[in-house]
Formats: structure tokens, C-alpha cells, sequence
């Protein structure tokens, strides 16, 4: 296995070089550019159908600044939030563009902003308010700012970065294939705690059932190690505010609701894991037996 290794680190090397070397420099931002655009056409072209508008026209989007754009429209039309945020990011997505940006819903006479979000790769810094309060038919324009330009990145990667992207995919497996076999313990021997049929390995943010890992968030591993030491018993709203927000100083309204959600879908192929509220006092993680139900 080592002779391996060896072999495809030298492949690897000899992979890189050709990369340097026949990696020609191109213009990142016109690449960058168009495909905003694009992604920000296709987004007001559905605003558009969802307001029943098959006729008006998306105007050209404009360029404010290296990293800031601007979509207008012809016609008036009413912006549901709910639709605008995920019209955003599945044209973001396919056109390969950064995953940290700012949106801004902007009045074409008051110029005032009337809705905006933010989006990170840390999705707990997303900010995205308001979902499900729909904007008035006006006039609006729809302003996009990257704040990490350095963050851009290009849609293809050309020939010599995709050999040295496949040697380096296959020796850094390898690495870690030798590594588990040489230095790591069983993952049985590690601390974990019993959730039915998961194993919740609270040092490591992460569930396991049946061999297959689940990642969990930071805020997600601090409620589920208090639910894990409180099984089918009520943990009150509070308890968990305080412990998991309030004495870090950080607290949002929804938060608490928003991961509990989160939790409960970690837990979904499991029918015997209720995550329950219990109104007006808290929620409890209950394990059910089969006889039971």
C-alpha cells in the first residue's frame, strides 16, 4: 500500500508541474460577469412567470462595480421573498457562482431598500427575514453584491488543473486509506452516546447509523448533547435558550425553532426518534419501542 502511495505522489507532482506550466492566465472577471448576468436574467425571468407575467421584459443587467449588479425590470411586479431567495441561489448554483453574497430589493422611485438577505457558506450567519411577506406590486430593482471577490470562482477548469485535480483527489485518498489503517482507532473504541439506532459522537459533530456519518452543526451538537442527557424527558424552551444562546450572547428569535427542525430531519429514517414539542413548556427527544407503536 505504501509503494502505492509513493507512486501517485510522484504522479501527482509530475501533474502539478504540468498545470504551472501550461496554465494560461485568462480574464476571470468577464468570465465572472457573464455568468451573474446569466444567473440574474434567468432569476428575473422567473419573478416574472410567478407574477403572471409572460409578456415584459427583463431589461440588461447592469455592472455598478467589479463585484456589484443591478436587475430592472420593464413593468411592475410584486416580489414574494420565498420565491426571489430560491430563484437566487439555484441560478447562483448552476452558473457556479460565489456562495457568499448580499441581496437588496430596491424602490426605483424612493430608492430605499425594502427587503434584503444575506447568504454565507456558514449557514448559520445566513440572514434571510421576512420569508412569506410579500412585496406590493411597484417598481423595483434588484441589486447583488459579492462581498469575497477573492472568493470568484471560474466555471471550467481547464485541462492541465483536471489531471492534477484527479492525481491529487486519488493520492490524498490513499493518504488517508494508509493513515486510518496505520493510526486510527476503531470507530467503535471512540466515546459516543446511544441514541437508538445512532451512535452521537459529541466531540466530533456527527451522527452514525449503520456505518453512514451525518455531520452536524456546532449549534446542532450543543442542543442534541442536551436532549442526549435528558432522553424522554421535557427540556424546557428556556433551559435551551439559555445554555445554547443567551450565555454566549448570541440570540435570534427563530434560531431555537429553525434547528430543532433541522434536528428532527437528522433523526427522519428513524421511526422510533420523536423529536416533540411540548406546548408552551419545551420539546423532548423521546425513544419509542416498535411494541409501542
Amino acid at each position: 500500500m505504501k509503494v502505492v502511495l509513493y507512486v501517485y505522489s510522484t504522479l501527482f507532482l509530475i501533474a502539478l508541474s504540468f498545470a504551472v506550466l501550461k496554465n494560461e492566465p485568462k480574464n476571470q472577471d468577464d468570465t465572472f460577469s457573464n455568468r451573474v448576468k446569466i444567473a440574474l436574467r434567468n432569476t428575473g425571468n422567473t419573478l416574472l412567470l410567478q407574477s403572471r407575467d409572460s409578456s415584459s421584459l427583463v431589461l440588461p443587467v447592469l455592472q455598478n462595480g467589479p463585484h456589484s449588479f443591478q436587475l430592472t425590470f420593464e413593468m411592475e411586479l410584486p416580489i414574494i421573498p420565498d420565491s426571489l431567495v430560491a430563484s437566487v441561489e439555484r441560478n447562483f448554483r448552476a452558473m457556479n457562482l460565489p456562495s457568499d453574497y448580499l441581496v437588496e430589493v430596491v424602490d426605483c422611485q424612493q430608492k430605499e431598500v425594502n427587503y434584503s438577505y444575506a447568504v454565507s457558506d456558514n449557514e448559520e450567519r445566513n440572514i434571510v427575514p421576512c420569508l412569506g411577506r410579500n412585496l406590493p406590486m411597484n417598481c423595483y430593482s434588484i441589486h447583488v453584491i459579492f462581498p469575497n471577490p477573492s472568493e470568484v470562482k471560474e466555471s471550467k477548469l481547464n485541462a492541465p488543473w483536471y489531471t492534477l485535480v484527479v492525481f491529487g483527489t486519488l493520492g490524498i485518498g490513499l493518504f488517508f486509506l494508509v493513515r486510518r489503517r496505520e493510526t486510527m482507532e476503531p470507530q467503535d473504541a471512540l466515546s459516543y452516546v446511544p441514541i437508538d439506532n445512532y451512535a452521537f459522537y459529541k466531540d466530533q459533530n456527527k451522527l452514525v447509523k449503520d456505518g453512514t456519518e451525518i455531520k452536524l452543526t456546532a449549534k446542532e451538537t450543543e442542543l442534541l448533547k442536551i436532549f442526549s442527557e435528558n432522553i424522554n424527558q421535557v427540556v424546557s424552551r428556556d433551559q435551551l435558550l439559555k445554555e445554547v444562546w443567551e450565555n454566549k450572547g448570541v440570540f435570534v428569535g427563530r434560531s431555537l425553532d429553525t434547528f430543532i427542525s433541522k434536528l428532527r430531519k437528522k433523526f427522519k429514517d428513524d421511526e422510533h426518534i420523536n423529536l416533540n414539542n411540548v406546548h408552551g413548556v419545551g420539546y423532548k427527544l423521546e425513544i419509542v419501542k416498535q411494541s409501542q407503536r
